[in-house]
């Protein structure tokens, strides 16, 4: 179900409720375009695709990019967080909407999603985008994890700890992830503001925090996802510039028509940091 359209620039602002949650969903391009479904990672919203989805609206694509569970403007329900909850979530959307598949692309803790979506719905998805992400339980990462997760990973995933450590310090450790050293080109004063807002406050970090808290069952999910089906539409894996080619070797093990896309002079926020580059890669 569809209702409270606002507009505000390019993008049509919507509530769209689906698998039981609320959530707040950018539109953008003509309706009868080829659906492109956009999935942020953390600490995003759906602003982290501003750019990328006007690109692609003017290229005649209709752009669907939600803010997930929990997230910006979306509802936040105490659980669950998992990746089948999230394909349901995002599966719905597509419902409320009318639409048979996507393109569905994805940035950061949203590969989990659109990676999950694509093994376990896959007449939902024509093809499938993703960068700068990692996938549990799958082959090729090895590398990249050598040392252990990042940091931050524990850090987010112990239940009542960060969201009270950081409470009122959101902006100086949102900003790490926004302009520290995972970030080559600058995204902007307006789109961290943004971020920082949506992410202020015990409630909205605990929210975005439950995406690390799923893991195990995440982990548990992707083993049954693995063994019940193959990638057989077509893949591209962006390689951004932490993650790099990470999620590529990853994706060799699941995707029967792969495509790897480096991106240079680029950081982790592909979206925000090259927006053109990420945008040829969607249209292919």
């Amino acid at each position: 179900m569809t209702t409270g359209f606002d507009r505000t620039e390019t993008f049509t602002l919507t509530r769209i409720t689906t698998n039981g949650v609320v959530l707040n969903v950018a539109l953008a391009g003509p309706v009868d375009g080829t659906p492109a479904l956009l999935i942020h990672g953390w600490p995003h919203t759906w602003e982290v695709w501003r750019t990328v989805g006007t690109l692609l609206a003017d290229r005649g694509y209709r752009v669907i990019a939600p803010d997930m569970r929990g997230v910006g403007a979306s509802e936040r329900p105490e659980i669950p967080f998992d990746v089948a909850t999230t394909t349901a979530d995002v599966v719905g959307i597509l419902d409320a909407l009318d639409l048979p598949d996507a393109i569905v692309v994805a940035l950061d803790a949203g590969v989990p999603t659109a990676v999950y979506a694509a093994l376990t719905r896959p007449s939902r998805v024509h093809r499938l985008v993703v960068m700068e992400g990692v996938l549990p339980n799958v082959p090729g990462a090895e590398k990249f994890l050598a040392a252990g997760p990042p940091w931050w990973f524990g850090f987010h995933a112990t239940s009542g700890l960060a969201e009270h450590v950081l409470a009122g310090h959101e902006a100086e450790y949102l900003d790490y992830f926004l302009t520290g050293p995972s970030v080559q080109q600058d995204i902007g004063a307006d789109v961290r503001a943004a971020f920082i807002d949506a992410y202020t406050g015990v409630d909205a970090l605990r929210a975005g925090f439950r995406y690390y808290r799923w893991a195990e069952r995440n982990s548990a999910l992707f083993r049954g996802g693995l063994a019940a089906a193959r990638l057989t539409m077509p893949v591209t894996s962006v390689e951004g510039g932490v993650v790099r080619d990470a999620l590529s070797h990853q994706m060799a093990h699941l995707a029967d028509n792969l495509t790897r896309v480096p991106i240079a002079d680029c950081g982790h926020i592909v979206p925000l940091e090259q927006p053109q580059a990420l945008t040829d890669a969607i249209v292919g």
